[in-house]
């Protein structure tokens, strides 16, 4: 079988790079370092029979052009940039496994939280400036923590925060409320977890429903301590909102690991002294690479042994 990634953080990895040219000793890679734009995937993909995509956009203009492809493995969790219709109609099918990158994006929420509660961001970036401020902060155990979208990765932040002793509040629109009794977590809505939260850290898909989910009209709902925390997709934190309740102080901060373009491109968004920003890096901790690359992998070598 003919394969081909365009996802740079596997193309990059040696290590699953040589397990792929192990079961498919053809297959070629992205190596070049660089995003390949949407309008160039049809080149890179020509004559693939299996591809591993990472967020390129998968839409059905494209699979038009892609007359060989039979799979497509996803490298990551979120299946958002695949028109999974279009693959049914084509019978293109899509192997994905939830979950693997759960502790690489929580373990960066929980870090995102100790540095925004406790300062440790802005008063490192003042200190580089030559600016004494000895503020620290509030500490992290017994505040609330509101999680919106208790799947794999909201699961294992509340997990990760059993040691605060922090009230978790919950709000999903999946059926959790065994899940939240057996964890004492407070089932609440949107505005009331948003009302509560000392921070509120968001694990939900991008869907017409998540977009521009949190608005100023949300944000304004806040608390002014408290802090928004988006390691989940860019897009359901309205930026232009996000950067008014931060220069008008409706909040004490953010910390945002995606955006609505990739890379972003307001910089006076990213500017803001009281904004963490990093380049949608949470599910790329070594072994979530690892892990997602060989899972990626798994459903090739599946779909070539049936």
């Amino acid at each position: 079988m003919k394969v081909k990634v365009s996802t740079i953080a596997f193309s990059s990895n040696a290590y699953l790079v040589a397990q792929l040219k192990q079961v498919f000793p053809g297959a070629e890679v992205n190596d070049a370092g660089k995003r390949i734009k949407e309008e160039d995937l049809p080149e890179f993909f020509a004559g693939a029979e299996g591809i591993i995509v990472g967020l390129e956009p998968i839409t059905p203009q494209l699979l038009d052009k892609l007359p060989d492809l039979r799979i497509i493995a996803k490298y990551g969790v979120g299946l958002d940039n695949i028109n999974l219709s279009a693959c049914a109609e084509r019978g293109i099918q899509v192997g994905w496994t939830g979950g693997v990158n759960k502790t690489s994006v929580a373990e960066m929420a929980l870090g995102f939280m100790l540095a925004l509660s406790r300062n440790l961001y802005s008063t490192s970036n003042q200190l580089k400036q030559g600016v004494w401020n000895k503020s620290g902060g509030f500490q992290l155990t017994g505040k609330t923590v509101g999680i919106v979208g208790l799947g794999n990765i909201g699961k294992e932040v509340a997990r990760l925060l059993t040691p605060f002793q922090c009230k978790i509040l919950v709000n999903d629109i999946e059926d959790v409320s065994e899940y939240a009794k057996n964890n004492q977590f407070e089932i609440v809505s949107k505005e009331t977890l948003f009302a509560e939260s000392d921070i509120v850290t968001i694990h939900t898909p991008l869907t017409p429903e998540t977009q521009n989910m949190v608005n100023l009209e949300l944000i304004s709902k806040m608390k002014k301590t408290a802090f928004i925390i988006n390691t989940a997709r860019g897009g359901i934190v309205n930026e232009s909102d996000l950067k008014v309740a931060l220069r008008e102080k409706l909040i004490s901060g953010a910390a945002l690991d995606v955006y609505e373009t990739e890379p972003p491109v307001d910089m006076e968004l990213l500017s803001n002294f009281n904004l963490i920003n990093t380049p949608h890096t949470g599910g790329n901790a070594y072994e979530a690479v690892v892990a997602m690359g060989m899972s990626a992998i798994s459903h090739l070598v599946n779909y070539s042994n049936k």
